[in-house]
């Protein structure tokens, strides 16, 4: 790595002898044979490394030092005298000189130590800007980020959160969806209520039933005792309905009338009881489309879709993956008892360049699986799982100038359909809004090109 480096000594042949051989190793070099010069150049322009002579007529070396290191202590100071006794040297480090070079001057060795110096300065100003960024980091309950994305989710949290309107969550698994629902009851009037999730996918239809409306003692086999359910577990709080686009249509009319009427009616019960809490639902499927394919209730589907929040995908958050990374690094590390502190160069960049289908999941498995493998202080790119290491990004179009590799139009178009679905999750309204498409073209096309309608 090169860099800027700014000279004084107070012998004129030296600089312009230095001058010439670091313009030939690649630095930029600026020369000045008085301190004060110098320092007044150093307050206007930015310098990677100051090379400077101990012995300088009116401020001296070991002076200038001092103030550079007092006004400037990002840029490390590299020292030169013909007196290379320790006496010298400890001056000189005492300083705050970053290194010490003897006169007369073997250029290999100084192109070494210049070439360490920009090295370190490269290093500081990183570690300066990952600390400023997770100074920055936003967190809102427990989603976390910095990205465009993010910021405008937290917005619609921040808006949504203290009203009582029904909250339907959209994103693929893995996003955080049930975090999302999280946060809205943590910054809502109902915070010191319960917050009671259920996933409508985990449980079969007779269970779910009798999960969320409660049964009445004797209503089926081995009801040996009464249940209220979660509707009235929930009292005063908010109930979170977790892929909601899987629960049965049988039991979805039931369902509808309790949001409607505020009242559930325990299995094998005859009496409705009255409840009060919040519904918020979530779900990674596309309900417009199950709507439209009689696989969901339409009045059901505009009760709960009140308000829409969309949880962004991973792979659209940008470096949100990297101060993830470091949150889930520090996280297992402290938990294994491991001394990680972050990550290599190269695991980075792989970690930025994969798709992440499983998004924030998929990461903290990847971290946690890497924490566990590594035998070094940062992860490298051999800790990762296999598919991160070999990911290769996908172009739509051939770079190629060569006429036989090109490509038709309507490849053109099919590859872009297929990359937008791809992105968006497969969902299909999505995907609709994002071609500029109504969605009976869109299933028409992918129908054509051999897409399964599940």
């Amino acid at each position: 790595m090169k860099g800027r480096v700014l000279i004084v000594d107070d012998d004129q042949a030296m600089c312009e002898m230095l001058d010439l051989d670091l313009r030939r190793r690649g630095f930029t070099p600026v020369w000045y044979t008085v301190a004060e010069k110098a320092f007044s150049h150093l307050k206007e322009e930015d310098f990677d490394v100051l090379l400077a002579d101990i012995k300088l007529p009116g401020m001296s070396g070991i002076d200038l030092c001092e103030r550079v290191v007092a006004n400037r202590a990002d840029i490390p100071v590299i020292m030169m005298t013909a007196f290379g006794d320790l006496k010298t040297a400890t001056a000189a480090i005492r300083a705050g000189a970053y290194d010490f070079i003897t006169k007369p001057v073997e250029l290999d060795i100084l192109a070494v130590a210049l070439n360490r110096a920009v090295n370190y300065r490269a290093l500081q100003e990183k570690v300066k800007t990952l600390s400023q960024a997770a100074e920055n980091f936003q967190c809102f309950g427990k989603l976390q980020g910095n990205s465009f994305p993010m910021q405008n989710l937290f917005s619609q949290i921040a808006r949504v959160a203290d009203t009582e309107i029904s909250v339907l969550i959209q994103g693929e698994s893995g996003t955080g969806k049930e975090l999302v629902a999280r946060a809205l009851h943590k910054k809502s009037r109902r915070h010191a209520a319960p917050f009671i999730p259920i996933n409508c996918s985990a449980l079969p239809q007779a269970l779910l039933e009798s999960e969320l409306f409660g049964h009445k003692r004797g209503a089926f086999t081995d009801a040996k005792t009464g249940r209220k359910g979660l509707f009235l577990e929930a009292e005063g709080g908010t109930l979170f309905l977790d892929e909601i686009g899987d629960i049965p249509m049988e039991l979805q009319p039931k369902l509808l009338r309790a949001l409607e009427e505020h009242r559930v009616r325990p299995v094998g019960s005859n009496t409705e009881i009255p409840f009060d809490v919040r519904i918020i639902a979530a779900t990674n499927r596309d309900l417009e489309s199950a709507v439209e394919e009689g696989r969901f209730r339409e009045d059901l589907f505009y009760r709960i879709n009140v308000i829409q929040i969309e949880v962004p995908l991973l792979r659209a958050r940008g470096t949100d993956v990297l101060l993830l990374a470091r949150h889930f690094i520090e996280d297992f590390a402290h938990r294994s008892g491991k001394q990680v502190v972050g990550l290599s160069d190269n695991a980075a960049r792989k970690l930025l360049s994969y798709s992440w289908p499983g998004n924030v999941r998929e990461l903290r498995n990847a971290i946690e699986r890497a924490v566990a493998l590594t035998r070094f202080e940062k992860l490298a790119v051999e800790d990762l799982p296999k598919k991160i290491r070999a990911y290769q990004n996908q172009h739509i179009l051939s770079e190629s100038l060569d006429p036989t590799e090109l490509i038709s139009m309507e490849e053109v178009e099919r590859r872009y359909i297929l990359h937008v679905m791809k992105a968006v999750g497969d969902n299909r309204t999505s995907a609709a809004r994002i071609l500029k498409l109504d969605r009976k073209t869109l299933y028409r096309k992918l129908q054509r090109y051999g897409v399964d309608e599940s």
